[in-house]
């Protein structure tokens, strides 16, 4: 995802609707089902998920899944991810007593003991008791610096949408008279103690198309909202316009970011009242300022002053040098064919680069001295996935995860003289002993070799009758790295199943160039490399047609979506979840127009002339004959509309095949918001592939 626009689009957050029918030519006889919560919708919806709860449950298998999930999901062993907020360290925490979760906090010192001595900062559920709401917790915006001020961000049901409200930490309560934001898509930046930079819905024609903020504006404490001044407005066309502030220990820098397209924007800073633009090129992504360097990660080469930045490397220039013309760059890391940069971020005195290498992490530590670059690695463990779980931006000191598919999850802590200690562990939820790991390759239609990852029982038979799950995304530079999951270990790994994750184009385990290679028009090669990771685990014997399962969520729905329906012979269970489907509608329906530069426009003859030859809900037919298909949405999804899977699976049965659908009436994108929810739905869909592939 593009740094830029997703700072807007996935912290960003809108007023679910529910939306009416779009006034639109279409022989779409199930186009009353995109009508999210009209009474004939959601009685479709309840006949549906009783349908689908009343086989499954019916199974003996979902009562021992869901048994292990909730165990799992409630369990007091799971690692409490930290974050650093002034004195303090903040996490977020779920379990049977605390069904939405409690804000909580320790100090650094008692975080760091077995059993540290968490002090209650919000109760979600006391809350939702007290205002009779249905509040989900959806992060905070902290006042910088400092642990007193943040606006929380609370969601009605776990959709996008947010309100935010503005809290005292210190005195665990909300701020009377504070600063408060309706429910909307937006963002909140603290400029000061009595200021905020506020992206939000301000009324008519303040939206994008996608359903974003287009207007960015100051607050002033104690004035309305619409009074706020404007700073910048964008086109309706944009995807999203948004305003932030980098906070340093050096000086403060204020951001305006306008996404025209998802992989596309512009950027100015604020300087004595004035906005100047950042000129580099529109795809490249803005990492931000650190030690008075502009970061940027280069998405094609860039030639400029004689010199040729390459496509995925990590630059810097100074930023006052910057605004006076220089745009002679220092280049920090260049990624080679097999490597991608994966995150960058920054302590009070380092950045730190995760390096991805044929997905797998390596950790990298620079440092600005003398107006050059020193480079070291971080002393991590190898051969698994790296990630940054808080850095302290007042110090050195930070934490980072390392996972492996049969390696749980582990939090280490680096201290201001750079130690390295392994804090915590998950336990392991199955026994990782009987699996072993190989990661192979696939050659899909054009040639191009794909890998993918192998999870079996080390006594496994090459006999074709592995149940085998593959699972797959391939858009949006999106990488799947291993990691550990007690969820997919216990109810898939440790009942003999087979687990495949598949790299194919589209994602960004290679750079930018793997991603664009599947962009728009060449889409049709992240589909022909997933059915190719599948012709691969049959031809090797592993499994078989009657054996193997596909799973994706989102795009990843999408990616199933397409497959199964073009290679329906190749699978006997499909699960699909909060998928897009309709790809002649999606532009039309929620967050759908932002997407348009990773799929194309279908409203454009000629690039609809490419996506309808894919898109799964015009391409089902009823003399074809499909896998069974577990379709897995939720109601208070605002950013792919329920109304895909909604669709297809109506469609579906008119023509006579068999589906199953479940949908959560809660839970957004996610499609869960409580350990309940998680555990029940990953038990519905455990059951419903053992139903398909057991042997």
């Amino acid at each position: 995802m593009r740094a830029s626009v997703s700072l807007l689009i996935f912290t960003a957050f809108l007023l679910f609707r529910s939306l009416p029918v779009l006034a639109q030519e279409t022989d779409d006889p199930f186009l009353w089902l995109e009508n999210v919560n009209s009474e004939k919708s959601m009685e479709w919806v309840y006949a549906q998920n009783k349908i689908t709860k009343d086989v499954l449950t019916a199974n003996p298998v979902f009562n021992e899944l869901l048994e292990k999930n909730v165990d799992i999901y409630n369990s007091k062993e799971r690692i409490a991810y930290p974050s650093f907020h002034g004195r303090f360290i903040y996490n977020f925490w779920q379990d049977a007593e605390h069904r939405r979760g409690i804000i909580r906090r320790t100090t650094l010192n008692d975080y760091m003991t077995k059993n540290p001595h968490w002090e209650t900062v919000l109760d979600i559920d006391a809350l939702n008791t007290v205002e009779n709401e249905n509040w989900v917790y959806k992060g905070a915006s902290w006042l910088y610096p400092g642990d007193e001020l943040c606006m929380l961000r609370l969601s009605h049901g776990g959709g996008d949408a947010v309100v935010m409200r503005e809290f005292n930490a210190l005195k665990k309560e909300f701020v009377k008279d504070g600063f408060f934001l309706p429910e909307a898509k937006g963002s909140v930046s603290w400029k000061n103690k009595n200021t905020l930079l506020v992206s939000t819905d301000f009324g008519p024609a303040s939206l994008t198309t996608s359903g974003y903020p287009r207007v960015t504006k100051e607050w002033k404490r104690g004035t309305p909202l619409d009074k706020a001044t404007l700073l910048f407005e964008g086109d309706s066309t944009d995807v999203s316009v948004g305003s932030y502030v980098i906070h340093t220990p050096e000086r403060n820098y204020e951001i305006i970011s306008r996404g025209m397209t998802f992989y596309s924007s512009k950027n100015y800073v604020i300087e004595n009242g004035k906005q100047i633009a950042l000129e580099f090129p529109e795809d490249a992504e803005f990492d931000g300022i650190f030690k008075n360097q502009i970061l940027l990660q280069m998405k094609s080469d860039w030639k400029i002053n004689g010199n040729i930045y390459p496509q995925g490397a990590l630059l810097s220039i100074d930023y006052d040098a910057f605004l006076n013309g220089d745009r002679n760059f220092t280049v920090i890391a260049v990624p080679d064919e097999r490597s991608s940069i994966a995150s960058v971020s920054t302590t009070k005195n380092m950045l730190l680069v995760n390096l991805l290498t044929n997905v797998r992490s390596t950790l990298f530590k620079y440092r600005f001295t003398a107006g050059k670059w020193q480079k070291e690695k971080v002393d991590a463990p190898d051969f698994g996935s790296i990630g940054i779980a808080a850095t302290d931006e007042f110090s050195d000191r930070f934490f980072f995860t390392y996972t492996g598919f049969l390696t749980p999850s582990s939090l280490y802590f680096v201290s201001a003289d750079e130690t390295i200690k392994k804090l915590k562990s998950l336990p392991d939820f199955f026994n990782a002993s009987k699996f072993r790991i190989s990661q192979n390759e696939a050659v899909s239609k054009d040639g191009t070799k794909i890998p993918y990852f192998i999870i079996m029982p080390k006594a496994m038979k090459y006999d074709g009758s592995n149940p085998t799950l593959l699972y797959g995304y391939g858009g949006f530079e999106i990488s799947l790295r291993p990691r550990y999951s007690a969820v997919i270990g216990s109810n898939w790994l440790e009942r003999g199943g087979v687990y495949v994750l598949a790299n194919i184009r589209g994602g960004g385990e290679f750079g930018p160039k793997w991603h664009l290679a599947a962009l728009k028009e060449n889409r049709q090669r992240a589909f022909d490399d997933f059915a190719a990771v599948a012709e691969d685990l049959i031809k090797r014997n592993i499994t078989s047609p009657r054996h193997l399962g596909i799973q994706g969520g989102s795009n990843g729905g999408l990616l199933v979506g397409v497959v199964f329906t073009q290679r329906p012979e190749l699978f006997n269970a499909v699960v699909c979840r909060v998928p897009l489907l309709d790809m002649k509608r999606f532009s039309h329906l929620l967050a759908g127009a932002s997407w348009m530069g990773e799929y194309g426009n279908p409203d454009i003859p000629e690039e609809w002339a490419y996506i309808k030859k894919y898109s799964p809900y015009q391409n089902v037919f009823k003399d074809k004959k499909y896998p069974v298909v577990f379709f897995n949405t939720s109601t208070r999804d605002d950013r792919v509309h329920p109304g895909h899977a909604r669709k297809m699976t109506a469609k579906m049965e008119v023509q006579g095949h068999k589906v199953y659908y479940y949908e959560n009436t809660e839970g957004g994108h996610a499609a869960s918001t409580t350990n309940k929810q998680r555990a029940y739905s990953s038990a519905l869909i455990y059951t419903f592939l053992w139903q398909q592939l057991g042997k």
